[in-house]
């Protein structure tokens, strides 16, 4: 079979392609329907297969046309389409994208050639042609002994053992505190509904709904106490802003929790690989400093990427959004461990609208998808590729990081989407290097070690 064909480029990563079968090829696979069904069809008149094949037209000549055309169609792109594989590869149409007949299907004629064409969508394509004007300020962050201090206390805190304080003594900030609390009217009765025992807090962190945590210090177990709790008209929970409530509150438990000592003891039960205080400390610092030029490594190709993407614009093909948006709609509903139709329901129910949230989530969808294609782009244009050498170097470094062995971490990459993944991973990584080396990179502004993890 003779084809040819043309593609139009279209607005949003859309093409048109155009294909034109030789009119010899057309008549040829006419030809071919008619005889297949000349030796199946039963008319009335003529035994099975003897039917002439002028009677059959008569009967079955659009039918057999419309047949014979779908096939040429079929025929004809999957051609097109093999030898776009070897030549045109950017032209093939995204896997989510159905491409459609331009006009609708055309009429067969057997005395001349076929063209039809389809719309579909395609990878978007751009030309990143230099990285001039791009410049990056790298936050400046110093890991000193207050965030080792701070690890250190978490992991006290972690460790702690947590007892009841005794039903003399009094709440005191950092205490645990188990409550009974109720609202009140203005003659001190109990409004319906509002009561809720045996509600779990640590005083002074705040996490209770009417933020009484100065109130409950001085308390005592089994103690209860009227409060009249003031909110600002700017407070943070908008069904308490502005208003004035009562609130009774009982003590019903009160515990402390005792940290452990910050000595080699602790070490040893934090982890086995620790013989003294000092070898976890040393642990953490190196821990801490590799967080901080991870993170110091996200901000900038962060930063980066969005550059690239003001600098270079593409057109995103609606397909390919509507693909992310269904995709982050899956996601959220394995997170809250329901089928995408019981999410559905569950938004609607709500009041919310499903459309609304989508709208909501398309800028930073739409951010997230040009950044890939820009990455994968660059991967592309500067042949990036991984070395036996280069995986096991990160073999090992993750072993270290995690504190497993090399043949742990070897045996979890051993399935073959975890293992291209990691590699998918290195290739970014030294494409970032690259270009951290041929940008401008010059020093920000100082930030605290928490600051720097902070949205």
């Amino acid at each position: 079979m003779k084809v040819t064909s043309e593609i139009t480029k279209l607005e949003n990563s859309t093409v048109k392609l155009t294909v034109t079968v030789e009119k010899k090829d057309v008549a040829k696979s006419y030809d071919e329907i008619l005889a297949k069904y000349a030796k199946t069809i039963q008319i009335p008149g003529f035994r099975k297969g003897k039917a002439p094949t002028s009677v059959l037209e008569k009967k079955f000549g659009e039918s057999l046309k419309s047949e014979a055309c779908a096939e040429l169609i079929d025929k004809a792109l999957e051609k097109v389409f093999a030898q776009m594989d070897k030549e045109q590869s950017e032209n093939r149409p995204l896997p989510y994208a159905q491409p459609e007949l331009d006009g609708g299907m055309p009429i067969l004629d057997t005395s001349k050639d076929l063209t039809f064409a389809i719309q579909y969508d395609v990878l978007p394509k751009v030309t990143i042609t230099d990285l001039n004007n791009i410049a990056i300020k790298e936050p400046q962050v110093k890991i000193g002994d207050e965030e080792l201090n701070q690890e250190l206390q978490a992991i006290r805190e972690r460790n702690a053992m947590v007892m009841d304080k005794k039903d003399d003594e009094k709440a005191e900030k950092n205490d645990i505190v188990t409550i009974t609390y109720s609202e009140l009217d203005d003659e001190n009765n109990i409004i319906p509904d509002t009561t809720r025992e045996g509600f779990v807090f640590t005083i002074g962190s705040g996490e209770n709904i009417y933020k009484i945590d100065d109130e409950i210090i001085g308390m005592k177990k089994d103690e209860s106490k009227n409060i009249t709790k003031k909110y600002d008209k700017d407070f943070n929970d908008k069904d308490l802003a502005g208003t004035t409530k009562k609130i009774r509150v009982t003590v019903t438990s009160l515990k402390v929790r005792n940290l452990p000592e910050l000595d080699d003891e602790l070490a040893q039960d934090v982890n086995n690989k620790y013989k003294t205080l000092e070898d976890m400390k040393k642990d953490i610092s190196k821990n801490l400093q590799l967080a901080l030029e991870n993170r110091l490594k996200e901000i900038k190709s962060n930063d980066l990427v969005e550059q690239l993407i003001e600098k270079f614009p593409m057109e995103l093909p609606q397909s390919m959004v509507k693909m992310e948006l269904e995709s982050r709609w899956r996601m959220m509903a394995q997170r809250f461990q329901t089928s995408v139709e019981q999410l559905d329901k569950m938004i609607a129910a709500s009041g919310q609208k499903k459309e609304d949230m989508l709208a909501e989530w398309t800028g930073d969808a739409k951010k997230m998808l040009k950044g890939r294609i820009i990455i994968e782009t660059l991967l592309k244009d500067r042949n990036i590729e991984v070395s036996d050498e280069e995986v096991e170097a990160e073999y090992a470094k993750i072993s270290e990081g995690a504190g497993m062995s090399v043949e742990e971490v070897k045996k979890h990459y051993s399935d073959a989407n975890r293992k291209e993944y990691l590699i998918d991973d290195i290739k970014e990584q030294k494409l970032y290097d690259q270009l951290f080396a041929e940008i401008k990179i010059s020093k920000g502004e100082k930030k605290t070690f928490a600051e720097l993890f902070t949205k």
